[in-house]
């Protein structure tokens, strides 16, 4: 199942909970992503906890937190308190991640764990059933607009071939310089869920940006599947 979730990173801040209900809707954003910055983890400081609860009250569409934060330990469960449904924290950070997984589903939210672009995903197998997804980032983490890189692409393929060995219900999901001209490679490599900020934001109609960008993901998806059907 393809799902296409916009970074409001990318939205107007001054108007968060305008921005967040022009990509909402029946045919809408499946999650909207909300990106967590400390100036510690990553060079850049965005939004915390208290928005995070101003957005769950302002949309119904569900939150997708993204913890680019030092001690996600710790800080991790407030975000399932504050309305987020599904949580990321980088394993480049986390202390102890599956007690921290474990901890983010207890509270009731799903539980990601996200690689930097140098980060293996190999190292992690045995941890990938502990979650409910695993974001390949395919641009340093820290700001929004960058490039992707390419070179990401056969990670996000040996990723999905590790979640397929295993007969896991995980979403893949990728982060980073996805646009209409990047998405169907990243569909083809086995991703499912995509992160678009300026894609989405950066459009004359957000809505219909983000259902293109599901068109086109679900058409790459299905010829890739198609191809190895055969």
């Amino acid at each position: 199942m393809v799902q296409i979730n916009p970074s409001i990173l990318s939205a107007d801040f001054a108007r968060l909970a305008e921005e967040a209900r022009r990509v909402g809707g029946p045919e809408g954003a499946d999650w909207l992503h909300v990106d967590v910055m400390d100036n510690h983890f990553v060079p850049n400081l965005t939004l915390g906890v208290p928005v995070v609860e101003s957005l769950r009250r302002a949309t119904d569409t569900p939150l997708d937190c993204h913890l680019m934060i030092e001690d996600p330990d710790r800080w991790a469960p407030q975000y399932v308190e504050a309305g987020a449904g599904s949580v990321t924290f980088h394993a480049e950070a986390a202390a102890a991640p599956v007690r921290l997984a474990r901890e983010i589903r207890a509270k009731g939210a799903r539980a990601s764990m996200a690689l930097k672009p140098a980060t293996p995903i190999e190292p992690y197998e045995d941890l990938l059933p502990e979650l409910d997804m695993l974001l390949v980032m395919t641009v340093e983490p820290g700001f929004g607009g960058q490039a992707f890189l390419d070179v990401m692409l056969p990670k996000i393929r040996r990723t999905r071939q590790l979640i397929d060995k295993h007969g896991l219900e995980l979403w893949l999901q990728v982060d980073g310089g996805v646009s209409a001209s990047t998405i169907e490679r990243c569909a083809e490599a086995g991703a499912d869920v995509f992160v678009a900020g300026s894609a989405v934001y950066g459009a004359d109609d957000p809505a219909a940006a983000v259902q293109a960008l599901r068109a086109q993901a679900r058409e790459a998806a299905n010829g890739a599947a198609g191809t190895c059907a055969h």
